[in-house]
């Protein structure tokens, strides 16, 4: 699923809240791939988030040195559009015949998406007969406001890049992450600084996606609050010593339990609707990516609360990459770019 359509050789771009990520990948057969070059830079959330010329002047200085040191030569570049600023659900709609579909799909759009027809990107995907009504075929429809699609894209192509698609990050989480051929539902987790996004695939296929307002960020700050820490302390903490109960005494667990009680209860909402609309699908397994799968037992927490088994993702799965500690430091957190690297290679 794309904004715009992806041509020739290109390489996929992540602005995330907490760093700037690249990859670009070659094809090694079916299904997999080679890394060719990645770079990796952090930012800060003023630089970020801010709408300021400032800003942006920063952080396409961030992106320029991230692309130059990674090696890639190709002004081609697939970005991602963050989930907060994104709309994504799946739908039944009434089968039609060939000529007739693309016209009827259209004519329903803004039925579903949360702002007016003219004022949204729109982008939709036929994901085959409905397995919820078979007298109905599912479709995948993502949207993002106009206003910010176009000035992402303005900022990317100002620093001299042909922008040749935009997909929300969640729809390129999936891709990376989502175990190829699995029978049963998986639940993917991808916990970022600010937000949690959450999807639901069967059939290789996203059949719900949804994102949390909380994140990384969250937990920090429950930490500051209840261990009377500083924030880097705290995030060493959560990073290092994870929720174990014999470390620290247990204070970290204690200090983050109300929050990851939060996080918990949405994703069995999630896990629920699913089930819910979809009654005979078994739900599998929790696959933890991005700072979700570095924290210690975080996995063992959210099995015993959801009662799912769960266990930390490799998005890097399906790439075969050199022997390099810094890339393994930083790995978990290239979900998206990766997603969005091992896109179709359209020509």
């Amino acid at each position: 699923m794309a904004m715009i359509k992806g041509v020739g050789d290109f390489f996929g771009l992540d602005i995330g809240t907490s760093a700037v990520r690249v990859v670009q990948l070659a094809p090694a057969g079916q299904g997999r791939w080679n890394l060719r070059n990645y770079g990796y830079a952090p930012i800060d959330l003023k630089t970020s988030m801010a709408d300021s010329a400032e800003a942006k002047r920063r952080l396409g200085e961030v992106i320029m040195t991230v692309v130059g040191q990674s090696g890639i030569k190709t002004k081609n570049v697939a970005i991602g559009l963050p989930a907060s600023k994104s709309f994504i659900t799946v739908v039944d709609m009434a089968i039609s015949n060939d000529a007739k579909q693309r016209e009827a799909i259209k004519y329903q759009l803004d039925q579903y998406i949360p702002i007016p027809m003219d004022e949204a990107k729109i982008d939709w995907a036929i994901l085959g007969q409905s397995l919820h009504d078979p007298s109905q075929q599912e479709v995948l429809i993502a949207s993002t406001p106009v206003t910010y699609a176009e000035d992402r894209l303005e900022l990317v192509e100002g620093l001299g890049f042909d922008v040749v698609a935009a997909e929300p990050d969640p729809i390129a989480m999936i891709r990376s992450v989502m175990a190829p051929g699995a029978k049963d539902a998986q639940v993917i987790v991808d916990l970022g600084e600010d937000s949690i996004n959450v999807a639901i695939t069967y059939g290789d296929l996203p059949r719900l996606v949804r994102t949390i307002p909380n994140g990384l960020g969250t937990l920090v700050h429950a930490a500051v609050q209840n261990l009377n820490i500083q924030e880097d302390q705290a995030r060493q903490f959560i990073t290092k010593f994870g929720l174990a109960g014999d470390k620290l005494e247990g204070q970290v667990i204690h200090a983050l339990e109300s929050t990851l009680d939060g996080f918990a209860s949405e994703l069995s909402k999630s896990v629920k609707f699913f089930q819910t609309r979809y009654p005979s699908i078994n739900v599998g397994n929790v696959l933890l990516v991005g700072y979700a799968s570095t924290i210690p037992q975080l996995d063992q927490y959210f099995a015993n609360k959801i009662g799912i088994p769960a266990m930390s993702a490799n998005p890097w799965q399906m790439v075969s990459t050199p022997n390099d500690q810094q890339l393994a430091a930083v790995g978990p957190e290239f979900a998206v770019a990766l997603g969005l690297a091992q896109r179709e290679n359209r020509s």
